[in-house]
């Protein structure tokens, strides 16, 4: 079946990874948004590998979105939860972004298939500033997980702090991670960084149960759950 994309937004799914195609085995959607740059990918490559081993039994299918066209990137990421409600259904869809993909996916948020948000590395730039801050409204009622890394040159961690704070205060459900000494692509830590963000999307799509980390993360009040740092070796001990 052709696809339904409109020319003007130009944007396309990729090639899914775990469940198969079929609308009746799919329960769960994950639709990877990426960075600016194709030569810097970040952890999503990885993720969505994650995600097939980890998920794909109980109907879990992760999309790369592949961008093009004009239109701006949280436009489509919207269409994009829109593809994934066509072909599969009413089923819960997590956008998990990373650098400008990150921030599409917060402002893509408010979609009405969309049930969480992960944003890895956000690049937030000047509209993080107090004079044009990030909306935060289209985040209510969703899970958030926010990962940046301490020493990130290129998007300022302090600007997903004050994002998550502000989030945190209209929705409960928001936690956000500080990887101590990594940089922007997440490489020196990614295969905690990866194994938080399939521990926090297998719980908002199937279990409700997460790690003692996320879990503790989610209850604890501004700034402790805000800055929770990732240990060294997370995930590789089994799921609590």
């Amino acid at each position: 079946m052709a696809q339904h994309a409109p020319p003007a937004r130009g944007a396309r799914l990729g090639r899914g990874a775990g469940a198969n195609g079929s609308g009746s085995t799919v329960s769960g959607v994950v639709l990877l948004l990426p960075g600016a740059s194709r030569f810097s990918p970040g952890p999503l490559r990885p993720l969505a590998r994650a995600l097939a081993r980890a998920g794909g039994a109980q109907g879990l299918v992760a999309h790369p979105v592949v961008h093009g066209g004009a239109a701006a990137r949280e436009e489509q990421a919207r269409w994009a939860a829109d593809e994934a409600v066509r072909r599969y259904g009413d089923v819960p869809v997590c956008l998990a972004g990373y650098d400008a993909g990150g921030v599409a996916a917060l402002r893509a948020a408010g979609h009405d298939a969309v049930n969480s948000v992960v944003a890895l590395a956000p690049c937030l730039g000047e509209a993080a500033r107090e004079a044009a801050p990030e909306p935060v409204t289209q985040l209510s009622g969703r899970q958030v997980l926010i990962v940046h890394g301490t020493n990130d040159a290129r998007s300022d961690p302090e600007a997903s702090f004050r994002l998550a704070a502000r989030a945190k205060k209209a929705n409960r459900s928001t936690c956000r991670f500080e990887v101590h000494s990594d940089g922007h692509g997440l490489r020196d830590h990614q295969a905690e960084v990866v194994a938080l963000a399939v521990d926090f999307v297998l719980g908002t799509m199937f279990s409700g149960r997460y790690s003692r980390p996320v879990t503790d993360a989610l209850a604890a009040p501004p700034p402790l759950g805000l800055r929770m740092p990732l240990a060294s070796g997370f995930g590789r001990s089994p799921r609590r």
